[in-house]
């Protein structure tokens, strides 16, 4: 069995072509970035040897097994323990809407599927919905179908254009807009499904769904009060 993660690398703006290199050596072509913003004061800047506060964050999608071989290349090669290089960690994936889907952002890593990760005790996840810009209100339209709430969308550019045409059997703009939306775990897979069916892989919209597990949450009450009503 093989367990997936979301993997994020955030380093300086100026080193994400770097980055970006060495995953494709590794087999890691499909790639989603959007730039961001370090909060850290200057005076932590300079003790960790940081020149800038532009950051670039990076999303991969690996297994197990490839998260084991490629942090120890990140540590070798990469020299990411050496201050101002930058820092990766992951985030372990609770599902993926479709074979599609998966097949594309694993990128023929070595991947046997095992049962659904689920929490105990948990009521929510976050489903991230990785689209072609232009079309949030059509996979907002089709979550809310569903009965999810509002979501959240971030700009992005993608990469794995290639394994898009392998995989999917179409072409993706690198443009992306990804949709956060917090739902329900009883939810989920109807709104995925519902993604799926009207925005998915097959259509011009080319969404991508996948789900994280959520330990816990504060300012979903008026949610739930709505939900019982």
């Amino acid at each position: 069995m093989s367990q997936l993660f979301m993997m994020l690398t955030i380093t300086d703006r100026k080193q994400a072509k770097w980055f970006r290199s060495f995953y494709s050596e590794n087999g890691l072509d499909v790639s989603f970035n959007t730039v961001g913003h370090g909060t850290a004061a200057s005076e932590i800047l300079d003790y960790f040897g940081l020149e800038s506060n532009e950051k670039m964050v990076m999303m991969n999608f690996v297994t197990d097994e490839t998260w084991k071989s490629l942090k120890k290349a990140l540590q070798t090669q990469m020299k990411i323990e050496i201050p101002g290089t930058g820092i990766a960690f992951t985030v372990p994936l609770s599902s993926i809407g479709g074979k599609k889907s998966l097949n594309f952002l694993t990128s023929g890593q070595t991947y046997i599927k095992e049962e659904e990760t689920s929490l105990k005790d948990t009521k929510y996840e976050l489903l991230v919905v990785i689209a072609n810009q232009g079309y949030t209100e059509v996979v907002m339209d089709a979550a809310r179908k569903a009965k999810a709430s509002g979501g959240t969308v971030i700009h992005a550019k993608g990469t794995g254009s290639e394994a898009a045409e392998k995989f999917l059997g179409v072409t993706l703009v690198p443009e992306k807009e990804m949709v956060f939306i917090v739902v329900r775990k009883d939810r989920k897979n109807d709104i995925m499904r519902s993604i799926m069916d009207e925005a998915g892989s097959d259509s011009e919209i080319g969404a991508v769904v996948f789900s994280l597990p959520v330990t816990d949450t504060a300012g979903m009450r008026l949610m739930e009060v709505s939900e019982e009503e």
